[in-house]
């Protein structure tokens, strides 16, 4: 009895997670890889981040785009992620607040040109939202990847990959499907740069 009921859940979770896949906007995931194939061959920097799951997707993504895009000796893209170093994160949010930790480290790291992607479910957490207003204020070009309704982010974001879904797992797992989308497409393309 428990395995039927269990594989009755798996294939319900698979079912969604199908319907989402099929929900994502195409306009936003070509302006994404035109974004990094340009990053990538003038040599600007992306910087990824989110919080919890999304906080460790951006790490993930960021060691796919520094290594897995090319595998060749100084030839990836100069990717960061803002989650990565808990010693940057906790002294941040213990002398500003938690809503600062990525702005300030944009501040200091990211030029105009450069590139941000917010990972986010709700697409309202407070630290995302200053982060891409510090983006629109300063010549970052802004991108998110958002379930539910995609909140203040997607209407933040220069370029909003938004599927409706409430499902936080789903939604983590759209980020990390549009990532390695991304990092495949760049690979491709390794002998271009």
């Amino acid at each position: 009895m428990t395995s039927l009921n269990f594989s009755h859940f798996c294939d319900g979770y698979v079912a969604r997670l199908k319907s989402a896949l099929d929900l994502l906007p195409q306009a936003p995931l070509q302006a994404l890889s035109d974004a990094l194939m340009t990053a990538w061959k003038e040599k600007r920097q992306v910087f990824i981040f989110g919080n919890g799951g999304s906080a460790g997707n951006a790490i993930h993504l960021a060691n796919d785009y520094l290594y897995g895009v090319s595998q060749q000796l100084g030839k990836a893209l100069r990717v960061h992620a803002l989650p990565a170093n808990p010693a940057v994160l906790t002294c941040l949010a213990n002398d500003l607040g938690y809503d600062r930790i990525f702005l300030e480290q944009l501040a200091v790291l990211a030029n105009p040109g450069d590139i941000a992607i917010a990972l986010s479910g709700s697409g309202n957490s407070p630290n995302i939202i200053k982060a891409l207003e510090y983006c629109r204020d300063n010549q970052i070009q802004s991108f998110s990847i958002l379930g539910f309704s995609g909140g203040q982010a997607k209407l933040l974001s220069d370029h909003a990959i938004h599927v409706p879904v409430e499902d936080m797992q789903i939604s983590e797992d759209l980020q990390l499907v549009v990532g390695h989308l991304m990092m495949q497409w760049l690979y491709l393309h390794k002998d271009q740069i």
